[in-house]
């Protein structure tokens, strides 16, 4: 029988705000068969990862299997001969204007063209631009054509990485309105409950796992934490952009304690975590936060640029009462350090190869470039007041199944003694720390100003794209 992805090699351990546990020898191997894909959702030909949200509001991880890549290619075959040669070809640097787009969706009356709906294919946001002239606040990047892969992501036809969406600009574009205040902090959060942590330390200290059997034990430990609480900070839970959200953070965490493997080759908490390293009453946290020293703003301040890849995973440490009670202790665990620091540094291949941290990636970058548009007052200069983009009513972007709980998940590992770690944490986004003085990086050459003014908007003003 194989429960949740069950794998015992070298100890034992628990996961996913679940936790670790490790069991003394023999050694023992059952192979995980369970969304163990690699994680490689952008390739061709793969069992690509994704995830669902049942009716009960419970995030599911789910695989859309395409193992010869025959579905892949007709759809990417169909999305060639639908698109336009201007917008299908690859852009190093295509532009879009907010506020051009804003007026041609009006002009429309909301009818989303597929242009509308993936911003021209845009791949990152690398750069804002304000043109005082025309009153134009822009964003651009790399961009191309795209397809609706099987896993319902949508991606660019060469590079297979996620375009831009509308939707998650307006949500980050809300988040730093016209006339508004700013969101402090943009995020989400995969905790156990109280109850569950309390449950589990009863276990722990009545009950002794059979190292040879431990089946038994493992699903009376996802039983003991049950469901853990998914919550979603700065932007309505029922956007992409926070089920993008929660989806990396789920995602991280199972590579973590191995029970996915990921698209490039780095070793897990799991393979690093040694018996006696971190007591039996731990509960390791790992958050992405962004590379808050990202940022480059042109000297008269009518342009910006977004540097680095952006995203840094970290962690730290807090015990558990026997009633369930957190509290941070300080540093994380030599394990979980190198954990972190090798995720960091492996984010920008892992966002090459896997869809969600190039997403992750991509909501990060919008939200600090609005933060830039509304700390700049490029509205107020524009009288741009987003009647469209900014109204729910007008424009929806809140469709999606509000994430509301994750399950237990466990993987058991034989390295030694026992030890139960829960692993919580989530995804922490101060978008106005990046534009603090003290992480802004100067344009000391003029690059920035100098792409700024070699940028010519098309004279026609129902353009509102352009290369």
């Amino acid at each position: 029988m194989r429960h949740q992805g069950l794998l015992l090699r070298v100890s034992v351990m628990i996961g996913l705000a679940a936790g670790l546990v490790l069991f003394s020898p023999p050694v023992i191997h059952a192979q995980d068969n369970n969304n163990n894909n690699g994680g490689g959702d952008g390739e061709i030909s793969s069992n690509a990862a994704g995830v669902y949200i049942d009716a009960q509001g419970v995030f599911r991880t789910q695989v859309h299997p395409d193992p010869t890549g025959q579905l892949t290619r007709e759809r990417m075959a169909s999305a060639r001969s639908a698109l336009s040669n201007d917008v299908r070809a690859f852009s190093k640097l295509r532009k879009v204007s907010l506020n051009r787009l804003e007026a041609a969706l009006m002009a429309r009356q909301g009818a989303l063209t597929e242009e509308m709906k993936y911003l021209a294919g845009l791949l990152r946001v690398k750069y804002v631009f304000y043109y005082p002239e025309t009153k134009d606040i822009v964003i651009a990047g790399p961009a191309e054509g795209w397809y609706h892969a099987p896993s319902d992501r949508v991606l660019g036809l060469s590079t297979r990485r996620p375009v831009i969406q509308l939707q998650d600009a307006a949500a980050a574009l809300r988040a730093f309105p016209p006339g508004g205040d700013p969101t402090p902090l943009v995020g989400c959060s995969i905790d156990p409950t109280a109850e569950g942590l309390a449950a589990t330390q009863q276990l722990l200290a009545s009950t002794a796992p059979n190292q040879y059997n431990p089946e038994p034990f493992i699903i009376a430990l996802q039983n003991a934490m049950g469901l853990q609480t998914v919550r979603v900070d700065g932007v309505p839970p029922g956007t992409r952009m926070a089920q993008v959200m929660v989806e990396a953070d789920y995602r991280m965490k199972l590579i973590g304690i191995n029970l996915e493997r990921p698209p490039v080759q780095f070793a897990s908490f799991v393979d690093r975590a040694r018996p006696g390293e971190i007591s039996r009453n731990a509960l390791i946290r790992w958050y992405f936060v962004p590379d808050y020293q990202c940022v480059r703003v042109s000297e008269d301040k009518l342009a910006m640029e977004l540097v680095g890849d952006g995203v840094k995973l970290v962690g730290e440490n807090e015990l558990v009462s026997a009633t369930g009670k957190r509290q941070v202790v300080g540093g994380a665990s030599r394990a979980s350090l190198a954990f972190t620091t090798a995720f960091t540094k492996k984010y920008p291949q892992l966002a090459e190869r896997s869809a969600v941290y190039a997403d992750l990636r991509n909501m990060i970058d919008l939200l600090v470039a609005t933060a830039f548009i509304q700390q700049e007052d490029y509205y107020g200069q524009a009288g741009w007041s987003m009647p469209f983009l900014g109204n729910e009513k007008a424009y929806a972007v809140e469709t999606y199944t509000v994430p509301k709980t994750v399950a237990t998940t466990v993987n058991a590992i034989r390295k030694g003694r026992s030890l139960m770690t829960p692993i919580a944490g989530g995804i922490q986004i101060k978008a106005l720390q990046a534009l603090e003085t003290d992480n802004l990086l100067q344009d000391k050459d003029g690059k920035v100003s100098q792409l700024h003014e070699k940028t010519k908007l098309p004279p026609a003003p129902d353009r509102w794209w352009w290369d």
